[in-house]
């Protein structure tokens, strides 16, 4: 009899760090679900998004691709045409029934309902930012409605949206519902989850920002130099000048954030319990990870824009389930385009020659050495925000980070930065212009241009070699 391909439970949030898990070392979130599926899977520590900015993340993982690659490096783009094979669309054509729920934000969704692709997804229950000021309704306000709340009341209300009507327990109430419907015996389902959270504003709900005194946070990562460093990146796009933490309260964003997240992690819960109670988590893997992180104070930054620092560029990446080592840390460097190549192995599905990605797939069944997957990651941020939100900014840059140093370059400006992050972990200390540096940054740069070039050029159907 043929082994049966498993269910596969995708939760990706938006925006969160990879530093917001108990079990990975922060003491101060509480992640209860989080730590549970650490314990029983395997979780890779060293995990980085090909983007800084929603759009060319998500356009990325969802293809196997880097997103100068596939066309796709903006947010707000108005279309995606011509675009390369959904990963959700192949599994879907594998057989599985696949369901979408929440944020997909390939194209633009500003203040319209995001148009459809050839996505393979049956099941479909869409939400970019859960508010209620759009032109057409979405598919969470429209539920927040027939309760009889009015979102945008509530989002306003010093209690904020609460935890029964928010958008957070909507997703989970919609997964519940995808995984109890019925289906032919044996086929396996696949399911994407996106809630908006802990994307800014940071405004959880009033229980659960009660549950996190300011006071008690340990603050971003900063340093009063770190104001003459932004300064000297003035010129790039941000989204945020560069202040002291102090300005803008940065323990309350902290403390806010991971109300934020605690509320995700109860909730995910409930989705687990289901799986439980209708005997399906043993045919079931569990995927967590995030599109993108959060700069939180670091550096006297909020959000997110043209920055590779780690806060905003490494994510979580958890897998547990059906054949995963469990209890394993694994800190080789990984991108999320191998989270899209592992899940089509997972679901046995041929990986396109164009995809990308490297599965994960043999350190998870426990095949080969976890601690080594890649020389290098790559990251790139090219002219990633509309004009409408930065007018007359156009920035092009990109990130090259070794198991020892990250080069980030800046392309239009003439402006870079190196950092040594076995000594320098929090990335304070610029080492661009150091004279004892200058060549382990024009090495640096001759692999970081060669890989750029390697990954931006349209292959056809000649598969690249791992770097």
């Amino acid at each position: 009899m043929p082994q049966r391909r498993p269910n596969i439970l995708w939760y990706c949030t938006d925006q969160q760090r990879f530093d917001t898990i108990g079990a990975l070392g922060n003491p101060y979130v509480r992640t209860p679900t989080l730590d549970r599926l650490v314990r029983r899977g395997t979780a890779f520590t060293h995990a980085y998004c090909q983007s800084p900015i929603c759009t060319p993340s998500r356009a990325s993982f969802m293809t196997g691709m880097y997103p100068a690659r596939i066309h796709n490096c903006r947010n707000g783009n108005e279309s995606w045409p011509n675009h390369p094979p959904l990963i959700s669309k192949l599994i879907a054509d594998s057989g599985y029934d696949c369901g979408m729920v929440g944020k997909f934000h390939l194209q633009s969704s500003g203040r319209r309902i995001e148009p459809r692709l050839d996505d393979g997804y049956r099941y479909w229950k869409f939400s970019h930012a859960p508010r209620d000021d759009w032109p057409e309704g979405h598919d969470y306000a429209e539920w927040v409605r027939a309760q009889g709340g009015d979102l945008d009341a509530l989002r306003n209300h010093p209690d904020r949206v609460p935890p029964e009507l928010h958008q957070t327990r909507w997703v989970s109430d919609c997964a519940i519902e995808f995984i109890t419907q019925a289906r032919p015996e044996g086929q396996p389902w696949f399911l994407t989850l996106n809630p908006y959270d802990p994307h800014p504003p940071f405004i959880p709900p009033r229980r659960y920002a009660e549950q996190f005194r300011p006071e008690e946070m340990p603050g971003p990562h900063f340093r009063p130099s770190d104001l003459r460093q932004q300064a000297l990146l003035d010129r790039v796009d941000f989204q945020t000048p560069a202040r002291d933490p102090e300005e803008f309260d940065g323990k309350r964003q902290q403390a806010l954030y991971y109300a934020m997240i605690a509320q995700i992690d109860d909730q995910l819960g409930r989705i687990i319990d289901a799986l439980e109670q209708t005997g399906q988590a043993e045919h079931t893997v569990i995927v967590f990870t995030s599109d993108h992180g959060e700069m939180l104070g670091d550096h006297g930054l909020l959000f997110k824009g043209c920055r590779f620092y780690e806060g905003l560029v490494r994510v979580p990446l958890i897998f547990a389930g059906p054949g995963v080592q469990s209890d394993l840390r694994s800190d080789a460097l990984v991108e999320l385009i191998d989270l899209s190549a592992t899940l089509l192995d997972l679901a046995g599905v041929p990986r396109p020659e164009a995809m990308q990605g490297r599965s994960l797939l043999p350190i998870l069944r426990g095949e080969v050495e976890p601690h080594h997957h890649r020389e290098f990651v790559h990251c790139e941020y090219y002219d990633a925000l509309d004009p409408a939100f930065v007018p007359g900014h156009h920035s092009y840059a990109t990130m090259y980070r070794d198991r020892r140093y990250k080069l980030v370059t800046y392309h239009d400006q003439h402006l870079g930065e190196l950092y040594d992050l076995q000594n320098d972990p929090w990335e304070f200390d610029n080492l661009w212009d150091d004279p004892a540096h200058q060549t382990i940054k024009t090495d640096l740069l001759q692999r970081s241009f060669d890989a750029t070039m390697l990954y931006t050029v349209d292959v056809g159907t000649r598969r690249i070699a791992p770097m």
